[in-house]
């Protein structure tokens, strides 16, 4: 089981060599709805925590972080602003995590809500193990084939519209190998690609008399 396990994220790994992404690209992924609804609450908090330590220092209430800095508003105001500020980046990176995973399990064809349940679930006790097993272990993204440029998934061995080989084997080993490999990295083979058609070796449908 653990042969059969590691295979499978070695061809994941192999697979998803195909990916160009940027970490910009990979950032626009999140909902921008969430982005500013974030951006809209810690406002809301800052404006709320403010005026709440502001009126009780009028009122003789309760000042954050303690009552010896009620004569200095400013010193008070900026340290509650920095304890709402702190607060709302950790739930921000949560929820921006959250709404990532949901959104690139999606497109790799896999179940985003029980990554993402996974993910929330692992988060508060263990940090960001959820969030780094569903990147060593995510599918790879679906790419275009070469031949047709029909989108297919990492899955497919063969592109179910011109029968295209996307996994290109070795022939003594049948492991999986690149299209750019000379020799096999498992049991070193000599690999033979097939050349490009050129457009002086392309036979002419109609010829001319």
């Amino acid at each position: 089981m653990a042969e059969s396990f590691n295979e499978r994220l070695r061809l994941i790994r192999f697979r998803r060599k195909r990916e160009r992404a940027k970490f910009r690209d990979e950032l626009r992924i999140i909902p921008k709805w969430l982005v500013w609804t974030c951006i809209t609450l810690y406002v809301l908090a800052l404006i709320i925590g403010l005026s709440i330590n502001l009126h009780n220092m009028q009122t003789n209430g309760p000042v954050f972080p303690d009552d010896s800095l009620r004569n200095q508003p400013l010193l008070s105001c900026l340290g509650l602003a920095g304890v709402i500020t702190g607060c709302s980046v950790v739930v921000s990176i949560l929820l921006f995590t959250l709404g990532y995973v949901y959104r690139d399990a999606k497109r790799r064809g896999m179940h985003p809500g029980l990554w993402t349940l996974l993910v929330l679930i692992l988060s508060p006790a263990y940090l960001f193990i959820g969030l780094i097993i569903y990147l060593l272990i995510r599918e790879p993204l679906p790419f275009n084939c070469p031949q047709c440029a029909t989108t297919v998934s990492a899955r497919f061995n063969f592109c179910p519209n011109c029968k295209c080989n996307l996994c290109p084997a070795c022939p003594q080993c049948q492991r999986e190998i690149s299209d750019n490999d000379k020799f096999c990295p498992f049991c070193a083979a000599e690999l033979h690609h097939a050349p490009e058609a050129s457009p002086d070796t392309v036979p002419n449908s109609n010829p001319v008399p």
